[in-house]
C-alpha cells in the first residue's frame, strides 16, 4: 500500500530544496509536509531561503524548536559535543521532529525523506533503523545524479538565494557555519569570515571546560601520531601566529578536514 503523507525533513541545506523537489513532483503538495527543526543558531540567510523555497515549492515548513541552541544543549546535558557525538543533533532536531510525526502521522501510511545524495549511500541503512517504525527513502541517492554545485545552479534558476554560507565556502548550510561536527577547515573558515560566531564558540567551549574540569575539546590534534584535545582557542593561536607567514588560514589546517552534517541521519541504530 502506497503512503498517503509526505514527510521531508527539513534542515535548509541545498539538497532539503532538492529532496522537496523531487517528492513534490512525483506526488504533488496536497499531502507532503516540509518539516523544518529550528536550532535558532542558523545563519540569516538560511531563513531567507527557507522562505524563498517555500514559495517557490508552494508548500509552508512546518517549524519545529526547542528554542535553545547547542551550546545551551551542551550544559545542560554537561557534556560537550564534538564531531563524534553531538547531543545538539538529538535534543535539537531529532526529538522535536519525531515527537511531531508520533502527534500529527502514522507510521503505516506515512514516509520520511531525507536529503542525503548519491555519495552517502553508506550512511542509508542506519538511517533507515533510526527512523523506524516510520519508512525512510533518500531520493537523491538514485540517478539522475548531482552535486551540490549543480543543485545550486538549478535553486538559483528557479529564483532563490545562494545562501551565504556556501558561497563563502562551507560545505553545508547549518548552525552559522559553527556545527560541532565540522573540522578544523570549517573552524578556520568560521575564524576568517565569521570572527565573532567563533569568538563565541570559542566561549563557550571554554566555559564547558571549566563547568566540567576536564580537558575536553569539540576538536582533535592528531599530529605526531597522537590524538589529544585541540581547543579553539588553541587553533586560533596557531593560525594567528603564522597568519603572516600563510597566505590563507587554510593552509594551516587539514583543507578536507570540512567534517558533515548529519543531524537528520546521524541516529543511533
Amino acid at each position: 500500500m502506497s503512503p498517503t503523507q509526505h514527510v521531508v525533513m527539513w534542515s535548509g541545506g541545498i539538497t532539503s530544496w532538492a529532496t522537496a523537489r523531487h517528492v513534490i513532483a512525483e506526488h504533488g503538495t496536497e499531502n507532503v509536509t516540509l518539516l523544518f527543526a529550528d536550532t535558532t543558531a542558523e545563519d540569516e540567510d538560511l531563513y531567507t531561503f527557507n522562505e524563498q523555497a517555500s514559495t517557490q515549492l508552494g508548500l509552508p515548513l512546518h517549524r519545529v524548536s526547542r528554542e535553545r541552541d547547542q551550546w545551551q544543549v551542551f550544559e545542560d546535558k554537561r557534556w560537550l559535543g564534538n564531531t563524534r557525538i553531538a547531543q545538539c543533533s538529538m535534543e535539537l532536531k531529532l526529538k522535536p521532529c519525531r515527537e511531531w510525526l508520533e502527534e500529527f502521522t502514522d507510521p503505516a501510511d506515512t514516509m520520511l525523506y531525507v536529503g542525503i545524495d548519491w555519495t552517502e549511500t553508506e550512511r542509508l541503512p542506519a538511517i533507515v533503523r533510526g527512523w523506524a517504525p516510520w519508512p525512510v527513502d533518500a531520493p537523491l541517492t538514485r540517478p539522475p545524479y548531482s552535486d551540490k554545485e549543480q543543485l545550486r545552479a538549478e535553486a538559483r534558476a528557479a529564483g532563490l538565494i545562494d545562501p551565504r554560507l556556501y558561497r563563502l565556502g562551507f560545505a553545508h548550510n547549518n548552525c552559522g557555519g559553527a556545527c560541532v561536527k565540522g573540522g578544523q577547515a570549517q573552524w578556520a573558515r568560521l575564524l576568517e569570515v565569521f570572527p565573532e560566531r567563533y569568538a563565541r564558540a570559542e566561549a563557550a567551549e571554554e566555559k564547558m571546560r571549566r563547568l566540567l574540569g576536564k580537558d575536553v575539546s569539540i576538536l582533535r590534534d592528531r599530529r605526531g601520531g597522537d590524538t589529544k584535545p585541540l581547543t579553539l582557542a588553541v587553533l586560533r593561536q596557531r593560525i594567528e601566529a603564522q597568519r603572516l607567514a600563510q597566505p590563507t588560514l587554510l593552509d594551516l589546517v587539514d583543507e578536507n578536514d570540512w567534517g558533515g552534517c548529519g543531524c537528520f541521519t546521524d541516529i543511533a541504530a
